[in-house]
């Protein structure tokens, strides 16, 4: 029972000492180079390339690979499938990951037309007609949010898999 006491006092005392370390100095100046305020990332002007690597690369891998240990799928090969289907198209754009990024609208539709390409990360799985994105389209679309992922693109999968499309994803079934 004391030992308990002693314990409960002293977090009772050191608590004000941690939340004190919590609060920034207001005195205390930027790390050399960091001077100036971030460029927000809409107003960068980085190419799509780059706007891939910084915004889905983290999860997909700068391959596309994806990565099923960390619940994400494969596009390389696959995302263009996404188009097939019906509430596809718009499922790209909502896909958290992008709706939620700090690309603006015409970066937004820029990357996902690279994306979906032949050549870019849909390669064969993409359709013959392709009606590119627009920053308008983006715009809507992307104002809406998925109220569940999981579930979306689980009827996504099975509308793909009822026109005999082969899931490689790289995602467990």
């Amino acid at each position: 029972m004391r030992t308990r006491l002693l314990l409960g006092l002293l977090c009772l005392i050191a608590a004000p000492l941690a939340l004190a370390r919590a609060i920034p100095d207001p005195q205390q100046r930027p790390a050399p180079g960091n001077e100036r305020p971030q460029v927000p990332i809409a107003e960068a002007g980085y190419s799509t390339a780059v706007n891939y690597q910084l915004q889905c690369a983290g999860c997909h891998q700068a391959s596309g690979q994806g990565s099923p240990a960390n619940d994400t799928p494969r596009m390389r090969g696959f995302v263009g499938n996404f188009l097939k289907v019906a509430g596809g198209r718009e499922f790209l754009v909502r896909v958290p990951g992008i709706s939620q990024s700090a690309l603006n609208n015409v970066q937004l539709a820029d990357m996902l037309n690279w994306l979906l390409t032949r050549d870019g990360m849909a390669g064969d799985s993409l359709p013959q007609q392709v009606q590119p994105y627009t920053a308008e389209e983006v715009s809507a679309i992307r104002s809406v949010s998925i109220l569940n992922l999981p579930d979306t693109r689980s009827g996504l999968i099975k509308a793909m898999q009822a026109q005999g499309i082969v899931i490689e994803d790289g995602m467990p079934r």
